[in-house]
């Protein structure tokens, strides 16, 4: 079973407890979201999953692999790659090179047969132009791979992201925040497309405040309130979990529901 499991897993910034003793399991082939208001942790969890830094305590285990320490580059080997909340495309770069740049940690050419343009460069390359074009058509975006990334519409730009990071073949994909700055056409239109990258086999880890698209696809949620872990369970019973409402509405609303 390729699952992702959190144990104990706290950082801390000086002073500040970020994440709390939390333990977790991201399973295999299922959507799981991770919410919560903001400041919760939940970026920072991403942020140690994918060693942007490392736990101040706990370990991080992926597909028998203990990620702690790690670096990124290494993590990313091991079949999991992210997005970020504020996107982090080559805007100077068409789509088509934007995905291709993603897909290089897979190659095995080298810099000299780079330099070199041997056969078996040459036949490296087609194919990984040809592997892209497939993901852009998958994404949508197969007609728009000669323009630069920084001319698409906003919408567009986070699909070329989550495509760039498929590109690199992941078993796990984290999604921060994929349908921040989008209308709520783009956003269904994302639900649909997380959905299909779920029943390729991919197992999606998703941070997200568009509790709209969190309901409609996640089959397991996570809370997090302050760094530690307040609820878990389907989407139905995180609905009325008194906990999650008082987290993300205040006491008053919890009063208001008893009183009503």
């Amino acid at each position: 079973m390729t699952e992702m499991v959190l144990k104990n897993v706290s950082k801390r910034f000086g002073g500040l407890k970020a994440v709390s003793d939390l333990d977790m399991t991201v399973p295999e082939g299922r959507i799981l979201s991770l919410i919560g208001p903001n400041g919760a942790g939940k970026t920072t969890v991403f942020n140690m999953v994918t060693g942007v830094y490392p736990p101040t305590r706990g370990e991080i285990h992926y597909n028998g692999t203990r990620l702690n320490r790690l670096k990124s580059s290494t993590i990313v080997s091991h079949g999991i790659a992210r997005t970020f909340q504020n996107i982090r495309l080559f805007g100077s770069m068409t789509v088509l090179e934007n995905v291709q740049v993603g897909m290089h940690c897979r190659t095995k050419s080298g810099p000299v047969r780079a330099l070199l343009k041997t056969p078996f460069e040459r036949k490296e390359e087609e194919a990984i132009t040809e592997k892209t074009m497939e993901l852009l058509d998958f994404f949508g975006l197969a007609d728009k791979y000669n323009e630069y990334a920084s001319n698409l519409p906003y919408g567009d730009q986070r699909l070329l992201e989550i495509a760039r990071a498929n590109a690199s073949s992941p078993k796990l994909l984290l999604l921060d925040e994929p349908a921040a700055g989008m209308n709520p056409i783009e956003t269904e239109a994302l639900m649909d497309l997380i959905l299909k990258l779920r029943d390729t086999g991919l197992t999606i880890f998703l941070v997200e405040h568009d509790m709209k698209l969190v309901m409609g696809i996640s089959e397991q949620i996570v809370v997090l309130d302050h760094g530690q872990k307040i609820a878990e369970g389907a989407p139905k019973d995180i609905q009325r979990n008194e906990k999650v409402i008082e987290a993300y509405l205040g006491s008053g609303a919890k009063a208001e529901k008893k009183a009503g």
